[in-house]
C-alpha cells in the first residue's frame, strides 16, 4: 500500500524535551505528594525578552503559576507565546484514530482537497471526487503485448477519482505510490492528530517570551509548578533489644526525575500534606456563547387598528403635536481597538532536525542484601524449646549486622523542618543530583524515637485462617518534627529482618500502631450482649420527672495466650457501637480512634488468660409524668440514691408517701371495680333468665324465676357496698392528690452529678 508524504509542513520525527529550556539555570526542586512539582530557574539574561521553550503538555501549568523576579528592579511587562487553536481536537480526523481507519478512508474523507499523486504511471494532480471499493475488476490501463495477454491478478481495490479543471482521472489505489497535501492547514491538523495519538504533550514545545523593561542585562528568578511524580516515602525502624524503650526511625524519600533534563547540584526540598491541586486549560482560547438577537428587529410587527372619530361637545380646536426630538444613531469607533493574530502554525524550527538519540542511563549498582535467615522471625520470649545445638552454643556470638548504633552511624540524614500554610516541608541540606530518567533515595531522618513491640487484634484477626489471632506490631511515637507520609516501613529485630507494614500519616508528636506479623501464640475471642434500659433522673420540676434512657452494648473480650508466662499485653481495637455511644466506663490506657478504641488487655505474669468488659451506652432523654406506673419506682429509687441531698430527700419522702398511698388506693379501687363487673355480669345473666323464662308457667321456670330474682337482689345489695366503698377511696384519693399537688408547686429537685 502507499505511503503518505506530509510535504506541507516540515515534520521529521520528534525527541522528548525538557519542561522548560532556556539559558536560566535549574536550581530549586520542591516536590509534592499530589503529583505537581514546583521549580526555581536562576540566571542572567541580556536584552528585553527572555525567551523559553515549554513542553506542551505544561503549558497550561506554566500559566497558572509561573512569576518572574528581577533581582536587578527590572519588571516583566507580559507574555506572549502562540495561540492553542480551539479546533485542535475537533478538526483531527477519526479516521487516524488506533485502531482504526485506512489509507482509502483517510482520502474519503478529504473529498474536495487538492493533493498530488505519485503513481507508477505518472504524476497526477486534482481535487478528491470519492474513493470507490472493487473487487476483481480488471484494469483497463494495463498494457498487454502483441499476440500475448500479460498476466493480470484480480483481487481487492480501491479506485481513486481526482478532478482537474473539467477532467476526471480514476486510478487504482495500489498504483499510487506517493500522496503530497498540498493545503498546509490540512497538514497541520494531520499532524496534531498524530501527536495526539503518540503522546505529543512530551515531543512537542511552545515557545513563551517573556518581555522584561530595560535593555541592559537582568538577573532573574523564574518559579513555576508543572506536573511532576510524587515523592515517595520508605521507613526502617529497629526495635530495642527488649522490645521497650529507645528505637530507631529511619525515613528515606524516592525522588523521580521525568522532566527531561539533569537535576545537577538543586536544593531539593520535599513537602508532606494534602495541597490542592488541579488541571486548568489557559491555552486554548475559550469563546462564550452570546445569544443572537438579530431576528428580533425583523420579528416586530404593528397591529392594524381601525381609527375612529370623536365627538367634541365644546368644539376646542386640537393642541399641535409636540416636535420629534432627533436621536444620533451609535457608531462603533474601532480606531483604538487591536487586532489579536492567531497562529496556528507551530515553528518550524522547533521540530525540524533528526531524532535525537535516546541517552543511556547510568548503570545502576546492585545492592546487596543484608537479611539474615532468609528474613525469618524468631524470638526466643515466646518459645519454650532453645533450637540452637550445643556446638553453636560453644561458638562466640556474632555482632548482628543490623543493630540501632550501626544502622544510625550508617546513614547521614540532614534535613530541616519547615512550615508553610499548615504544610511541612524536608529541605535537604546539601545540594543533590538527580540524572534525568532516574530515582534516588535520599535520607530524611534518622532519629531515636520511644518504642515498643506488642500485639494488636483488629475484628476479623490476621487474615484467612487467623481469624481469633492478633498481630504482632511496632509502636512508636514520631517525636521528629516531621509529618510521616504514607509508605511502606520495614522492621528490623534482633539483628535481621522481622516483617514489614504501612501506616496511616503520622502527625508530629503522635503515636503509630504498624501490624508487621501474625502472632499464632495468641488467641482472642469476643462476646457480645444487650444489658437492660437504665433509667437516671436528670430533676423533677413540679411533677414531672425528666430523666436519661440509656442502651446499654456489653462487650467481653477474652485474651488467652499458650507459653506467655512472663504476662502480655494485647490491644483491642474495639468498633464502636454507634455514632452517640460512649463507653460507661473508661478503662485505663484507653486510646481513641475514629470510630473504634484502642483498649489493652492486660494479662499479669504467671497467668495466661485475662478478659475485660466494655459497656458502652447511649443516652436519650425524655419526661415521665408523676401519675404514670413507673414514676413511683423511680422515685423509690431516687430517695435511697446517694447524690440526694438530705434537703431534696426531707422534701421528696412526703411526696414519696403520698404518691405511694395514691397508688396504692388505685390498686384497692381497680381491685374492687374488677369485683363490679363480674357482679354486673352476674346479674345480667340472670336478667336474660327472667326474660326468657317470663311466659313460661311450668314448675320449673317458677322456681328458677324465684333464684334469679333473689340473686338479682343480693347482687344489688352487694354492688351498693361496692359503690359506697370506691365512693369512699376516691374521696380520700382526691384528698390526697390535691395535697400531693399542693407540694408539687414549689418541688424542683436536681440529684448531683
Amino acid at each position: 500500500m502507499a505511503g503518505l508524504l506530509l510535504s506541507a509542513c516540515d515534520y521529521q520525527g520528534r525527541s522528548e524535551y525538557p519542561t522548560t529550556s532556556a539559558n536560566l539555570q535549574l536550581s530549586r526542586v520542591v516536590l509534592y505528594r499530589n503529583g505537581v512539582g514546583y521549580f526555581e530557574r536562576r540566571g542572567e539574561v541580556d536584552g528585553n525578552i527572555l525567551r523559553i521553550k515549554v513542553r506542551k503538555d505544561q503549558i497550561n501549568d506554566l500559566l497558572k503559576s509561573m512569576t518572574i523576579v528581577d533581582r536587578k528592579s527590572g519588571q516583566a511587562v507580559s507574555v506572549s507565546m502562540p495561540l492553542d487553536p480551539q479546533t485542535w481536537a475537533n478538526v483531527a480526523l477519526a479516521t487516524l484514530s488506533p485502531g482504526r481507519g485506512s489509507l482509502a478512508a483517510v482520502l474519503d474523507s478529504l473529498r474536495g482537497m487538492v493533493v498530488e499523486l505519485g503513481t507508477t504511471i505518472g504524476t497526477l494532480e486534482g481535487r478528491i471526487v470519492m474513493v470507490e471499493h472493487i473487487a476483481d475488476e480488471p484494469d483497463p490501463s494495463t498494457v498487454r503485448a502483441r499476440g500475448a495477454t500479460a498476466p493480470e491478478t484480480l483481487g481487492q481495490d480501491h479506485k481513486l477519482t481526482l478532478m482537474q479543471e473539467n477532467e476526471l482521472q480514476v486510478v487504482r489505489l495500489s498504483k499510487v505510490t506517493s500522496i503530497t497535501l498540498q493545503d498546509q492547514d490540512l497538514a497541520m491538523q494531520f499532524h496534531r492528530r498524530l501527536d495526539a495519538a503518540a503522546g505529543e504533550g512530551m515531543f512537542q514545545q511552545v515557545d513563551v517570551a517573556i518581555r522584561l523593561t530595560g535593555d541592559t542585562s537582568h538577573d532573574l528568578v523564574v518559579s513555576y509548578v508543572v506536573e511532576a511524580p510524587m515523592w515517595k516515602p520508605t521507613y526502617r525502624v529497629v526495635l530495642p533489644k527488649d522490645g521497650k524503650g529507645e528505637a530507631l526511625l529511619q525515613a528515606w524519600a524516592v525522588v523521580d526525575n521525568t522532566s527531561g533534563e539533569d537535576w545537577r547540584d538543586v536544593k531539593l526540598a520535599l513537602t508532606a500534606g494534602a495541597p490542592i491541586a488541579f488541571r486548568y486549560d489557559l491555552h486554548t482560547p475559550r469563546e462564550v456563547f452570546r445569544e443572537d438577537l438579530s431576528g428580533r428587529i425583523h420579528q416586530r410587527r404593528a397591529r392594524v387598528a381601525m381609527g375612529e372619530t370623536t365627538y367634541e361637545e365644546d368644539g376646542k380646536d386640537m393642541a399641535p403635536p409636540a416636535e420629534l426630538e432627533a436621536e444620533d444613531a451609535e457608531r462603533d469607533d474601532d480606531g483604538d481597538y487591536g487586532l489579536m493574530a492567531k497562529s496556528e502554525a507551530r515553528p518550524r524550527d522547533a521540530m525540524v532536525g533528526g531524532m535525537r538519540q535516546p541517552r543511556s542511563p547510568a548503570p545502576r549498582a546492585k545492592k546487596k542484601s543484608k537479611r539474615n535467615g532468609g528474613g525469618s522471625y524468631y524470638d526466643a520470649r515466646l518459645r519454650t524449646a532453645d533450637t540452637t545445638t550445643g556446638l553453636e552454643e560453644t561458638r562466640e556470638a556474632e555482632p548482628a549486622a543490623v543493630s540501632i548504633d550501626s544502622l544510625r552511624r550508617s546513614t547521614l540524614a540532614r534535613a530541616k523542618a519547615s512550615k508553610a500554610s499548615g504544610l511541612t516541608r524536608f529541605d535537604i541540606a546539601q545540594p543533590v543530583t538527580v540524572p534525568d530518567s532516574t530515582s534516588t533515595m535520599v535520607a530524611i531522618i534518622n532519629q531515636a524515637v520511644q518504642g515498643e513491640e506488642t500485639f494488636l487484634y483488629r475484628p476479623g484477626g490476621a487474615g484467612v485462617g487467623y481469624e481469633p489471632n492478633p498481630y504482632r506490631v511496632v509502636r512508636f511515637r514520631n517525636t521528629t518534627p516531621f509529618v510521616l507520609e504514607s509508605g511502606p516501613i520495614s522492621i528490623y529485630s534482633g539483628g535481621s529482618f522481622v516483617g514489614e507494614g504501612i501506616s496511616e500519616t503520622v502527625g508530629s508528636g503522635t503515636s503509630a500502631t504498624v501490624p508487621f506479623a501474625v502472632e499464632t501464640g495468641i488467641m482472642v475471642e469476643r462476646e457480645s450482649k444487650s444489658t437492660p434500659e437504665e433509667l437516671k433522673l436528670v430533676k423533677i420540676v413540679r411533677g414531672t420527672i425528666h430523666v436519661e434512657r440509656f442502651h446499654q452494648v456489653t462487650t467481653i473480650w477474652k485474651a488467652q495466650a499458650q507459653t506467655m508466662k512472663d504476662g502480655f499485653q494485647v490491644l483491642i481495637r474495639h468498633p464502636k457501637a454507634g455514632p452517640h455511644y460512649k463507653l460507661k466506663v473508661r478503662p485505663e490506657g484507653t486510646e481513641d480512634l475514629p470510630g473504634a478504641y484502642l483498649v489493652p488487655v492486660k494479662v499479669p505474669a504467671g497467668q495466661l488468660k485475662n478478659k475485660i468488659e466494655l459497656i458502652e451506652q447511649t443516652p436519650s432523654r425524655t419526661t415521665i409524668s408523676i401519675w404514670s406506673r413507673d414514676a413511683l419506682k423511680l422515685l423509690e429509687r431516687l430517695v435511697i440514691a446517694t447524690n440526694l441531698s438530705e434537703a431534696d430527700r426531707r422534701k421528696l419522702d412526703p411526696i414519696v408517701t403520698m404518691r405511694r398511698d395514691i397508688g396504692r388506693i388505685d390498686t384497692i379501687v381497680e381491685g374492687i371495680r374488677k369485683q363490679q363487673r363480674e357482679l354486673d355480669r352476674r346479674s345480667e345473666h340472670h336478667r336474660r333468665v327472667l326474660r326468657r323464662l317470663k311466659d313460661d308457667k311450668s314448675l320449673e321456670a317458677t322456681k328458677l324465676r324465684r333464684e334469679s330474682t333473689a340473686a338479682l337482689a343480693e347482687f344489688g345489695k352487694e354492688g351498693d357496698t361496692i359503690g359506697r366503698e370506691i365512693v369512699k377511696l376516691e374521696g380520700e384519693r382526691l384528698r390526697k392528690t390535691l395535697k400531693l399537688e399542693e407540694l408539687l408547686q414549689t418541688l424542683t429537685i436536681t440529684p448531683s452529678k
